[in-house]
């Protein structure tokens, strides 16, 4: 075994003891936590809230890395958000813990270091404290506390990429959409509770995707996967796949979100469509809300898979678009050959792209408005053994015009594919009707 990951074997088994309790802490002492956390760690905190809840509570955020106040060019940006339902308690304090995990153990466990280096965390403990202050009597299965303070589910209230979502935003997913379009995120994982399994995209679907066939299966479906066994097979059981009695049984503790249950208006699918950014539905516990005296088990269960996750913002390929001056060029579309997206990647203002790719051979298409392509064929090692994805800058000789507002509209872009479908399948059972009637009457 390396000596890192000796030292960070060590730092799971035995946590530094600073004062924060295996309890459910109120939204004040949480907020409380967070600015001492802060106060006692500024060279690598930030902290700030995106918006306030329905009952004007704060949307706290808190952010760890060496630069932790700005984006970095080559860092790439990853987050934790815990408690969109109330009710659903134990990745809410998983965080607290893990906010804890990380600020005590930087420059003396190796590889919690090399995290805070390389990359550029956000920790959202609740998403939904109203629901969580509602909730009064801790249920493992459901309670009011699920929805926020308006009675809507925050899990049903994103735009979908499949069907008109006709609902009204909520002030705290409208604050997490702003969120997302602030920051260049490339990675992210949704904590819930009711179940132990990996759940990723997509969630909703439609011929297009393979509904039909009771899977609905993006571009990146290889990627996904991987991403929902690391977190599944560094978990102390979610690898099982039946640790909950009255849930169905997950091969290796995965599962494609429409194979489970559709769903429609979820946040990670407007993750990945909109916000260029592979997001995980991580259901940590059989009960909802269990009692405050199993908290420290959830976190031992959990600790290493939490960190083997953040490492994973690290696959792929990432780089720069740059004109012949070395200026950054926004709007460009990067993406791999065969993975293209319906809502096509783009750089940033800096002119960056990140990749979440497998090790592999993949061959990258860099499109500029008005200025051609530019096709490189690049070997993909494993970015996350060493805290960086692979490097490579995409240099345009000649720029003739830079997209402003290349962004795609939050609309169902997968409408278009579902009735292209539809409008096939009356022909193809015509042809099929007129094949056994000439058999018939020939």
């Amino acid at each position: 075994m390396r000596v890192g990951a000796l030292c960070l074997a060590l730092a799971l088994l035995f946590p530094v003891a600073v004062g924060l309790e295996f309890s459910y802490h109120p939204s004040e002492e949480l907020g409380t936590f967070l600015k001492e956390v802060h106060r006692q760690h500024p060279s690598i905190t930030s902290l700030h809230s995106v918006g306030r809840s329905v009952a004007g509570r704060d949307l706290w955020i808190l952010v760890l890395g060496r630069f932790p106040t700005q984006h970095t060019i080559g860092i790439p940006e990853f987050k934790y958000i815990a408690n969109m339902h109330g009710d659903e308690t134990v990745g809410r304090e998983l965080l607290l813990h893990l906010i804890d995990f990380l600020v005590t153990n930087d420059k003396s466990d190796p590889v919690v270091t090399r995290l805070i280096d390389s990359t550029r965390i956000h920790i959202m403990p609740s998403m939904n404290p109203d629901g969580f202050e509602a909730t009064t009597v801790h249920d493992c299965y459901y309670s009011e506390g699920r929805f926020n303070k308006n009675g809507k589910d925050l899990n049903r209230n994103f735009p979908d990429v499949f069907n008109s979502n006709n609902v009204t935003i909520q002030p705290e997913t409208q604050a997490v959409i702003n969120w997302i379009k602030n920051e260049t995120f490339v990675l992210s994982a949704n904590l819930h509770g009711g179940a132990l399994v990996a759940s990723y995209t997509f969630d909703n679907g439609n011929p297009a995707t393979g509904s039909l066939r009771g899977y609905s299966r993006s571009p990146d479906d290889d990627v996904f996967m991987h991403l929902a066994k690391t977190y599944s097979s560094n978990h102390a059981s979610m690898y099982k796949g039946n640790e909950c009695g009255n849930k169905p049984v997950f091969p290796y503790g995965i599962t494609n979100g429409y194979a489970w249950y559709q769903l429609q208006g979820g946040m990670q699918d407007y993750n990945y469509i909109w916000g260029q950014c592979f997001e995980i539905t991580l259901e940590l516990s059989c009960c909802k809300y269990p009692p405050a005296s199993q908290l420290q088990a959830f976190w031992n269960d959990n600790k290493a898979a939490l960190i083997e996750y953040i490492k994973q913002v690290h696959l792929g390929i990432k780089g720069q678009v740059l004109d012949r001056h070395g200026q950054p060029i926004p709007n460009v579309i990067v993406e791999a050959k065969g993975r293209e997206h319906i809502c096509p990647y783009r750089t940033n203002q800096h002119g960056e792209y990140y990749l979440l790719l497998l090790p592999g051979s993949y061959v990258l298409n860099a499109t500029a408005p008005g200025s051609g392509s530019i096709l490189k064929t690049l070997i993909v090692p494993n970015g996350p053994e060493n805290f960086s994805a692979l490097k490579y800058d995409f240099v345009f000789p000649e720029v003739s015009t830079i997209a402003r507002d290349a962004s795609c509209p939050t609309k169902p872009l997968y409408q278009d594919f579902e009735s292209i479908s539809a409008a096939v399948k009356p022909t193809l059972h015509f042809l099929a009707l007129m094949t056994v009637l000439y058999t018939v009457f020939k």
